[in-house]
């Protein structure tokens, strides 16, 4: 294996460019503390072991004979990376709708200014946009999406798409990347609506109450019952959130696929 790949060492090398591309845009791996020789390294086992199952007769006419690559390979390098960026950047915007929801939910409850950075998104992030970000990847590492992602997508994406065929598709990624950007908003609030409805019922209630009965002072009360309600109904309702969870990375791989099957010409 080893012989084969030092002998085709400008295919192997294009490869592990779009290996390492998804690496450095997954959340878990873009992280500033992962240390960037583990992702190298990583990338190269992955690149070692989907070579040998890789079709890269597209890339013939452009590789030498000697191996010695041409101007072009140089473009292929870059589509390459292309496509690896957009395989993790759209996995990034699918956990960006857990952290946007947790946001929502901190802002409801007067938890907004409780931030601090996050080391998954490297943002400043409220504690609940770091807890649904936490619990996200959990779920994404419990369901062996993980897996699903770099033994499934990773090396179905090589014998459906190439830098070739994204010359002419920027129209769809383009699209592709604003329903991602959409679909982010919408899932956001259908996680956070039933929480965000409750804590508004509960406010307009502590309004009137207040309205009727200013010697009570329960605006001063509000928030604590707020947190506390909160937190009940994000307790019981976290197996539908979960489960949300799920359905919302089976529909974005559903979602790419799609797209590399549009771009490939329905291969």
């Amino acid at each position: 294996m080893l012989d084969s790949i030092l002998l085709k060492a400008p295919v192997y090398l294009l490869v592990f460019v779009r290996c390492f591309t998804l690496i450095l845009t997954l959340p878990m791996f873009s992280m500033r503390s992962a240390s960037r020789i583990a992702k190298v390294a990583i990338a190269g086992y992955m690149a070692f072991f989907i070579f040998g199952s890789v079709d890269t007769s597209a890339y013939a006419p452009y590789i030498g004979e000697e191996g010695n690559s041409s101007m072009l390979y140089f473009l292929l390098v870059i589509g390459e990376g292309l496509i690896g960026i957009i395989m993790g950047f759209f996995i990034s915007i699918i956990f960006a709708a857990f952290s946007s929801a947790g946001q929502f939910l901190a802002f409801q409850m007067g938890l907004s200014a409780a931030s601090s950075y996050d080391a998954l998104s490297q943002v400043e992030n409220p504690l609940m946009g770091q807890f649904f970000n936490l619990v996200a990847m959990l779920v994404f590492m419990q369901t062996h999406w993980f897996q699903k992602l770099f033994l499934g997508g990773l090396v179905t994406s090589f014998s459906s798409l190439n830098a070739l065929s994204i010359a002419t598709a920027n129209e769809k990624i383009a699209r592709f990347m604003m329903s991602g950007l959409t679909s982010l908003f919408v899932d956001a609030l259908i996680i956070a609506l039933p929480v965000m409805g409750t804590l508004f019922l509960i406010t307009v209630c502590t309004g009137l109450l207040t309205k009727a009965a200013p010697q009570m002072n329960l605006l001063s009360e509000g928030f604590p019952i707020m947190i506390l309600v909160a937190f009940t109904i994000i307790a019981i309702a976290m197996p539908s959130i979960i489960d949300f969870f799920v359905r919302s990375f089976s529909k974005g791989f559903a979602d790419l696929e799609q797209l590399f099957t549009s771009i490939s010409g329905g291969v």
